[in-house]
C-alpha cells in the first residue's frame, strides 16, 4: 500500500481524461478561456492504463474518471472497461456535468462504472444558465434520468453552495434527491484560480445545522467512495446528505488521494504545487519497476495540508487543468 510521510494511505486516484468542458461554470473555468491542452499532449488510453495498473499494483483500490467533462473524451466507455478489468481495483466511478450522460449511461454501466457524481447547482433554469454559461438544466436532468434508468447507483448530486447565488435552492434540491433516491453533497467553493476566487463563498456549517434540525439528520459513517465527504441521514433512511468542507473544516489529515491530469502530471494536492510529470517518463521508455518507483517517490512529496484559507492566491491553475 502506498503511504505518505504523514502515515496516510493513498488508495484513490482521480484520473482526468480531458481538460475540456462544454460548460463554463463560474467557479471552474473563466468565460472565454481557450488555453486547453492539445490532444497530442494527452495521455493515450494505453498510457493511462499503464499508469493505473502501476497504481493498482501499489495498492490503489479506487479510480474516479474526471475532467473537465470526461464524457467529451472519445471512447470513454472503452477506457472505463479497460480500467475496470485491472486486478485489485474495487471501485470505478465517474464525475460528470451530465449534459452528455443520456447517450452514455448504458455503455458506462456495461463497462463497469458503478457510481456517478453529477454536478448540479440548482433546479432553477435561470440560475443554472448563470452559473454554467448556457441553458444546461434540461440536458442535465435528461442525463440524470437516463443514469437512474440504467441502474447506475448510487448517484450523488454535487452542489457547490454559493452565497447569494443558490443558497436559497438547497431545500428544493433536498426534495429532488428524496424523490429520486439521490444523495446530495453540498460543497464549499475552493479558491482555485481567478474563477474560484471570484465565487461568493458560503460557510456550510450553519447550513448543516439548519438541515439537521429540519430533517432530523443523524451522523453516518462514510458511504462507498472513499472521498472527503462527511455524511448525515434521516432516521427513515430516505435521504442522505454529504458535506465537503475544504475551507470551514478541512479534511487534510485523512486525505487518501492524488490526481493525474490529462497531460500526465501527478498532483499531490489541489492546494499545493508538489507534482510529478509522468508523460516524459512514459514516452522515454521507463520500465514498470521504474514507474512504480517514480510513483512512490512522488507520494513522498504529498504535503500535510492545503493553505486555501491562509494563502488563497497561492495556486493559479484552474480546477479543469488539475482534474476535478
Amino acid at each position: 500500500m502506498l503511504q505518505d510521510r504523514f502515515g496516510r494511505s493513498i488508495d484513490y486516484v482521480r484520473l482526468s481524461v480531458t481538460d475540456r468542458c462544454d460548460l463554463r461554470c463560474t467557479y471552474c473555468i473563466p468565460k472565454g478561456f481557450k488555453d486547453f491542452e492539445e490532444p497530442a499532449d494527452w495521455l493515450t488510453f494505453d498510457e493511462i492504463e499503464r499508469v493505473m495498473a502501476a497504481f493498482t499494483r501499489l495498492g490503489t483500490r479506487r479510480i474516479r474518471l474526471t475532467g473537465g467533462e470526461p464524457l467529451l473524451r472519445r471512447g470513454i466507455s472503452q477506457l472505463a472497461a479497460r480500467l475496470a478489468a485491472l486486478p485489485g481495483l474495487e471501485d470505478l466511478s465517474l464525475s460528470t456535468n451530465a449534459t452528455q450522460l443520456a447517450r452514455h449511461a448504458e455503455a458506462l454501466k456495461a463497462a463497469g462504472v458503478a457510481r456517478l457524481n453529477v454536478s448540479l447547482d440548482s433546479l432553477r433554469r435561470d440560475c443554472m444558465a448563470e452559473v454554467t454559461g448556457s441553458d444546461s438544466l434540461p440536458p442535465i436532468l435528461a442525463g440524470l434520468m437516463a443514469a437512474k434508468a440504467a441502474g447506475l447507483a448510487p448517484i450523488k448530486i454535487n452542489m457547490v453552495a454559493m452565497q447569494g447565488v443558490n443558497d436559497g435552492d438547497i431545500e428544493a434540491m433536498v426534495a429532488f434527491c428524496i424523490e429520486h433516491g439521490f444523495i446530495l453533497r453540498l460543497i464549499e467553493a475552493m479558491p482555485m484560480g481567478e474563477s474560484g476566487r471570484s465565487v461568493h463563498y458560503l460557510d456550510l456549517q450553519p447550513v448543516l445545522a439548519r438541515l439537521v434540525a429540519r430533517f432530523n439528520l443523524v451522523p453516518q459513517a462514510k458511504i462507498l467512495g472513499g472521498g472527503p465527504a462527511r455524511y448525515w441521514r434521516t432516521p427513515s433512511g430516505d435521504f442522505t446528505l454529504g458535506l465537503i468542507t475544504p475551507i470551514s473544516q478541512h479534511f487534510c489529515a485523512t486525505c487518501n488521494r492524488v490526481r493525474l491530469s490529462v497531460e500526465g502530471t501527478l498532483y499531490m494536492c489541489l492546494g499545493q504545487e508538489e507534482s510529478l510529470p509522468l508523460r516524459p517518463l512514459l514516452r522515454a521508455g521507463i520500465s514498470d519497476a521504474e514507474l512504480e518507483a517514480a510513483i512512490r517517490a512522488a507520494i513522498e512529496l504529498k504535503p500535510e495540508r492545503h493553505e486555501f484559507r491562509e494563502k488563497p492566491r497561492k495556486i493559479m491553475r484552474f480546477m479543469s487543468m488539475t482534474g476535478g
